[in-house]
């Protein structure tokens, strides 16, 4: 039997849904590395059959979230500590290469955006709330979309995907990052000076300093 266009819709609608439960559920540690993503229970707690959620096992691992394996099944990947430091090396070239591209684009209106960004992100961390994992991201993100360039957007964001979990269990021991909002008020004022250089070398800089602290505690005496 053929399936119809309806069944094949409905097939992709599961897969998209399951998809996007465990994708959330894995920048929001639900998950840690090493846990075994188990198909059945998935689905039961989706609520649908267990082929959509193995459909989205094969699109997580694409992403570099989880890995297949032949003996385990589905299993959380994890960083190293090497691998933390090489994802915030990657992120600082292309985030500092994001932020060379925006400056051209740069308007008052974009600046009293960024500020209003980093106000609720300062809200957040002294409320003590995980919320300010994700308005850092938004913050960084409003930057990296200014660059106009859909490829290195999509590979930044990634980058932000790999590494929020980690920077949640950073969150977790600190009451609120140290500095954090007078380091992204530095980078506003990098961006106000006009000078692309200068703007990419703090980006870059910021994005470096905060390497080690969050490898510090996502080694696994913190866990």
């Amino acid at each position: 039997m053929i399936p119809s266009l309806t069944d094949e819709a409905a097939s992709s609608t599961a897969e998209q849904e399951a998809y996007r439960f465990l994708h959330q559920a894995l920048r929001l540690g639900r998950y840690r590395a090493g846990d075994r993503l188990i198909a059945e229970d998935i689905a039961a707690d989706i609520g649908m059959s267990r082929m959509p959620v193995r459909e989205a096992f094969r699109r997580l691992a694409a992403d570099g979230l989880v890995v297949l394996r032949p003996n385990r099944g589905c299993v959380v990947a994890g960083l190293t500590l090497e691998e933390i430091y090489e994802t915030f090396e990657m992120r600082s070239v292309l985030e500092g290469l994001a932020v060379r591209l925006a400056m051209p684009r740069l308007t008052p209106e974009i600046f009293e955006e960024l500020q209003s960004l980093l106000e609720r992100m300062e809200r957040a961390g002294l409320a003590g709330s995980s919320d300010w994992v994700a308005r850092h991201q938004e913050f960084h993100g409003h930057i990296c979309k200014l660059s106009g360039r859909p490829k290195l957007i999509r590979q930044i964001a990634q980058l932000h995907v790999v590494i929020e979990p980690y920077m949640r269990i950073w969150f977790d021991y600190v009451d609120k990052p140290l500095s954090a909002f007078e380091e992204h008020e530095r980078l506003i004022a990098a961006l106000r000076t006009g000078d692309p250089a200068h703007a990419e070398s703090v980006m870059r800089e910021h994005i470096l300093d905060t390497a080690p602290m969050v490898a510090e505690f996502a080694s696994p005496g913190h866990r």
